[in-house]
Formats: structure tokens, sequence, C-alpha cells
């Protein structure tokens, strides 16, 4: 078996698993940072590629319920993190996160790796696991095989994890902000033990170099017990709001608080659901002995008032480095742009525009880059709201996912209901569309000059149906089109050729 500690001229191999995701995109930079070489396996490498890390990193291409895939990514690996799981993915995912961990467990011992480290969620003390949500429930399973697969292990336990752009805290921020006065579940009243970012990360970091008789669970939160609600009002007063009055009722029932919740906050049903169903216990730390392996520096752990503080710092400064949308949305569609027309024996359906710009290509591309988010569609915005509002009413994202950074974007972002599916910065932004939809449907913009040399602006809107649902779908919105996508290229175009940017909602 591998030794995790690292020789006096080798730096220790790290495999990373869910490093598109909210966690993994974080960890990668802080291992390098502690001189650890790092592999990441991910379904789709081309999300990772425009990270600032990704040139230092080895990126192969996998997913965790492939066999083969896990196999040669496990080669030559001293310790392996396993940061993936399946929130918000519907029916079916226990046995899919069982089957995950097995195989991962299995190929890690086979190849002789030294360690591996997973981030779990913190179960209640006491309570049987046919009483836990099904997702803390699986969670818990997964750290269960995985220390049953004959390498060591560190199982890091969380309970609400405190970061920017994390899916608990945008879900505590969107509903402190919104809602000055709330009639809320009776779960606000649990007990709970947040823990910041920061320190999730630092016990991870610290995890790689454990020593090999280490195989065990760690409970990790930061210093503060509290409920709830009272991490609401927390919320309002680092942030500056008046108090919070919050009145809870036992009648809401987990899905109808998970439905309100997607009403308020960007975080969909899907996922908000089993974050809420894990509050229906209390979640507190039982021990600290992550402590005397990974001793806590000055300062940590973070208490809840700094973590809401650098949170919010980071979301209002524009430095949200990974949000809880960067990895795919569950169920969302995943195929790359067909080339071929007759793609899958059926209609790829387009509406193309093309438009010359008063402006250089440059001036068009931060245009097209800043589209989305608080700079809208440019485009009829009560359409786009309503698409919007229509998609979460349906179990879809909708449009308060936003933008990860104002200004600039990379290859797999989360933007409203799309991702960035390929940008190629200073000519082509395509999007693919992540709302519920009876087909696959892609957005492009390209910057580019005519054959005269003058600026041209190119829009293409396609869509792929499925079925005869699809195809009656196409046909009933297409007479919108020259209203929403028209709209679009001329507002874009327009404001490409003024000094500043104007609003995207910009008539």
């Amino acid at each position: 078996m591998t030794d995790t500690t690292p020789g006096p001229d080798r730096a220790p191999l790290c495999l990373v698993t869910g490093a598109t995701g909210y966690i993994g995109g974080r960890l990668v930079p802080e291992l390098l940072a502690a001189g650890h070489r790092v592999r990441c396996l991910a379904r789709s490498p081309g999300k990772l590629r425009d990270h600032p890390w990704a040139g230092r990193v080895e990126i192969v291409r996998g997913d965790v319920t492939d066999e083969e895939s896990v196999a040669a990514a496990m080669n030559g690996v001293d310790v392996a993190y396993y940061l993936v799981h399946s929130l918000g993915t519907g029916s079916g995912f226990e046995d899919t996160d069982r089957r995950a961990a097995t195989l991962f467990g299995a190929r890690a011992r086979a190849a002789g790796v030294g360690r591996l480290v997973y981030l779990g969620g913190l179960t209640p003390a006491g309570v049987p696991a046919a009483r836990l949500s099904a997702h803390l429930r699986s969670r818990d399973e997964v750290g269960r095989i995985l220390l049953d697969s004959g390498v060591p292990t560190a199982v890091l336990r969380a309970a609400v994890i405190l970061g920017s752009g994390s899916a608990s805290f945008e879900m505590l921020r969107y509903l402190t902000e919104r809602l000055p006065v709330m009639i809320s579940p009776s779960w606000v009243g649990t007990r709970i033990q947040p823990v910041a970012v920061r320190d999730v990360l630092r016990y991870l970091v610290g995890s790689a170099r454990l020593p090999a008789d280490v195989h065990r669970t760690f409970d990790i939160g930061g210093p503060d017990v509290l409920t709830y609600r009272d991490l609401m009002r927390r919320y309002a007063a680092v942030a500056g709001l008046r108090r919070r009055f919050i009145v809870s009722v036992p009648v809401l029932s987990l899905r109808l608080s998970s439905l309100w919740i997607g009403l308020v906050t960007p975080v969909p049903a899907s996922i908000a659901r089993p974050l809420a169903a894990s509050l229906r216990h209390e979640v507190v730390c039982r021990e600290h002995d992550i402590g005397r392996y990974v001793p806590d520096p000055p300062g940590a752990p973070i208490g809840v008032d700094e973590a809401l503080a650098l949170a919010l710092r980071r979301v209002r400064e524009a430095r949200v480095t990974t949000r809880w949308s960067s990895a795919s949305v569950p169920g969302a569609p995943s195929d790359p742009l067909p080339t071929d027309p007759d793609w899958a024996g059926g209609s790829l359906y387009a509406d193309e525009r093309e438009r010359l710009v008063d402006a250089d290509p440059e001036r068009l591309w931060r245009v097209i880059e800043g589209v989305g988010g608080d700079n809208g569609w440019y485009s009829f915005p009560l359409a786009w709201a309503v698409r919007g509002w229509l998609d979460r009413l349906v179990g879809g994202v909708g449009l308060r996912r936003g933008r990860r950074d104002a200004a600039r974007l990379r290859a797999g972002d989360s933007l409203d209901f799309w991702r960035v599916e390929e940008i190629e910065r200073g000519r082509l932004l395509r999007l693919r569309a992540e709302m519920r939809l009876p087909g696959l449907a892609w957005l492009e913009m390209y910057a580019d000059r005519d054959e005269q040399g003058r600026t041209r602006y190119r829009q293409r809107a396609l869509f792929a149906p499925r079925g005869l649902v699809g195809h009656a779908y196409w046909w009933s919105v297409s007479p919108f089109h020259a209203v929403v996508f028209g709209g679009m290229a001329r507002n874009i175009t327009k404001a490409a050729a003024r000094p500043a940017t104007s609003p995207g909602s910009a008539p």
C-alpha cells in the first residue's frame, strides 16, 4: 500500500473527483498551494480549461460510475478525494451513489491508493437511518462504504457550509434579504453548527497527510451552535438589514417549504428539498478530533459572523470562484451541439440573425460576454422573466442563477437557465439550455468581421426537438422569435456601438 507521506523529492499525487463542483473547484488550487500534484477526473474536461489552475493539473475524462475510467484515473495516485453526490437527481440516486462509491473504493484498493478522503453530511445523534432524509442517509452510506473499502479513509461530516456561492449560503441570503417577515417551516427552530468553507478546505487539504493508521469519521463545524432562525437574524445583522421577524408553523410540509424556497431563492426546489430535509433534525458536532491532526490556526475555526461577512464581501466584490450551480444540473441535457442537421434522425430548427456593428469586434465581444444576470438579455424583459418563472414552476432552474462573474465567463459556467458550452474569447459564446424543454436548445453569439472588414454580429438559436411535442413547441414559440431574438440582436449591436454598456433590458 502506498504511504501518503511524501518523500523528500516527490509530492503526493491527489485525485480530485467533482472538480467542476463547488467544493472540488476550490479544493484544487488549495492542494496545489500546499505542494501537492493534482489529477482531476471530470465527465466534461472542457469545463475546467478556463480555470486559472487548469495548466498546473492533469485532467482526465471519466465518471465515477465507469469502472474503466476510474481504474485509469487511480494509477499512481496517493490520495483520492471523493467529492461527488447526487443532490437533487430524483429517484434512483441512492443506488447510483452506492454503486459509484463501491466501485471507487474497490479501484482505489486495487491501485494501492494510500488514502481516501470524503466530504459527507453530519448526521444527527440517535436518529435511525430510516428517519433521515434520503440524501443524508445516502451520504452517510457512502461514507461507510468507503470506510469498508480496505483503504485508509477519512470521512469529514459537515452540516451547513457557509461560503460565497454555496447552496446553503444562497438559500440563507435570499430568504433573509427578500423576506423581512417570514411564515416559516418548523425546521427554522432546529439547532445547527455551520462551518465556513475556508475551514472545510483546510481540513480537506490537511487530511491528505493523515497518518496511515487514521481510519474514521470526523465531525467538522464552526464554534457556533444556533438555530436556523438565529442564523437568518445573524445574516441580517451582518448585511446591515433591519431585524427579521420569523414565525414558524408546523403546517408547512417539506414539499411545500422546498417549493417556497424555490420561488424565493435561486436554489431550485429539487436541491432545496434535500437541504431543507437535512434541517429537520439537530446536526451538531459530537467531537472535534480533526483538530488533533489538522491543528486550527489562530482565529479558526471561523465563527458564523465572520463566515457570513467573508462570503458577503466576496459576493459584493464579484469574486465568487465557484458556485453551487458550478456542477451540471441533474437531468439537464449535456449533449454537445450537433453538427449534422439530421442528427439523431431528427430536425434541427434554427433562428439566425446577422447585423453590422459600428464598433470594433473587441467592443462587441465585451457586450456579448456580459449578457445575462443583472445585465439581462437585451430584449423583452417580461418575456424572459415569464419564461424563467414557468421553468421554476415545472421544477427547472429558472433565471435567478445569474452569473458567477459580472464581466467574464468561462466554459462550464451557469448563466441564468443556460450553461456555457463553448467560449472562444473574442469570437464565440455558445450556451446550452438547462431549462425544461421537449428537446435540446443552444444559443450562439459571434463577434467577427465580414469580407469588407466590417464588424459583424451573428446570432443563432438552435433547437433539436424531442418527439411530436418538441416540434409543436418550436412552432408555437416561433412567432415570438422576431421580438425576442430579433430584439436581442438589435439591442446587443446598439449597446456595442455606444460608449458604455447599456442595461441588458434596453428597449
